[in-house]
């Protein structure tokens, strides 16, 4: 704290022209001071000690004023600007702890290790306190329910996307059953559609065979297919077998495979006896090696008697060799061509 310079003392009376002062002299001239008799003085003045008590109220002012600064709180103090406090400097000032209130704001040496509330909770009440923690326990319990709260929502969406994607997975999995069970019928309605289809061909097959075998017959019977059509070796002139050949005894009847008109019988060479049967559709059958003709001219019907198996022409023995031609002259093979019109050789 800054001390105030003295006050400037009253000039000294001035002496008479006898050396003497007004006093002694008992008369007095009034001083008025002014700036060329009082010099300027800085700071603040010092106040002299008055007797009426009043530096003392002024010393209790300051320490009450710092009371009631602390009992305000810090919180006061930090929403206001600082203000600074000064005081006099007053000698013979009684000491602060003898002060009423003030002496147990002040630490001696025995209570220097003592912990002291701090100057903030000055002023506040157990009850303030008290409703401080209690807004505080409100705040977290709102937060802790909050917290509650959106984790039960979240739960709640997480459980919803939960249920529809698993009814979403259901419903995917049902379409897809349900469409393996249509292609499954579908499939089994594709099967037995072909399979009745086929079962109708097969019988339309066979009914026309049925009515193509009232129609032809086998050349001749009791024998065994020995040489089939298209087989190579060296008998054959062509270098393979043109024909189908049945071997049977010689004698056997050989029969007209189908109605029709015989339009060559005779002798043929390496064929030897042969009769060629032409049918209504211009195909040529050829009968040879025949040990005899029994019709050489004329219409026949299927089944009929033409000839006998024999041993005639370029031969191994006794058999029939038949050969079928189209009517553009081409060789087909016997066999198909029987089978064809119902007959299974």
């Amino acid at each position: 704290m800054a001390s105030n310079r003295p006050a400037p003392e009253a000039p000294e009376a001035p002496t008479s022209l006898y050396g003497t002062t007004p006093a002694e002299s008992g008369t007095w001239e009034e001083w008025n001071p002014g700036e060329d008799t009082v010099r300027p003085v800085r700071g603040r003045h010092r106040v002299a000690k008055q007797s009426n008590g009043l530096a003392r109220s002024s010393t209790v002012l300051g320490v009450g004023l710092i009371a009631a600064v602390g009992a305000g709180g810090l919180a006061t103090a930090q929403q206001k600007p600082p203000v600074s406090i000064s005081l006099p400097d007053l000698p013979d000032l009684p000491d602060a702890e003898s002060l009423p209130g003030i002496g147990s704001l002040m630490a001696d040496e025995d209570s220097a290790g003592e912990e002291h509330a701090p100057l903030s909770s000055a002023g506040v009440t157990e009850t303030d306190a008290a409703q401080g923690a209690a807004d505080a326990g409100e705040a977290l319990r709102a937060r802790i329910l909050q917290q509650a709260e959106q984790q039960q929502a979240d739960a709640v969406v997480e459980a919803t996307d939960a249920a529809e994607k698993a009814a979403a997975e259901q419903a995917a999995a049902e379409a897809k059953k349900q469409q393996e069970a249509a292609e499954e019928e579908a499939a089994a309605a594709a099967e037995a559609k072909a399979k009745a289809e086929e079962e109708a061909r097969k019988k339309a097959e066979a009914e026309r065979l049925a009515k193509l075998a009232a129609s032809y017959s086998l050349p001749t019977s009791s024998y065994t297919l020995t040489s089939t059509y298209g087989q190579a070796g060296t008998m054959w002139s062509s270098g393979h077998h043109t024909g189908l050949d049945f071997a049977a005894p010689t004698g056997t009847p050989v029969k007209a495979v189908g109605g029709g008109t015989i339009t060559s019988a005779g002798w043929s060479g390496a064929y030897g006896y042969r009769i060629v049967l032409t049918l209504a559709d211009g195909t040529e059958i050829w009968y040879c090696h025949l040990s005899s003709m029994t019709v050489t001219s004329g219409q026949v019907s299927a089944g009929q008697t033409i000839g006998r198996v024999g041993a005639t022409g370029n031969v191994t023995g006794p058999h029939l060799h038949m050969e079928v031609h189209t009517a553009g002259g081409g060789g087909v093979d016997p066999l198909a061509w029987l089978r064809n019109k119902g007959l299974h050789p």
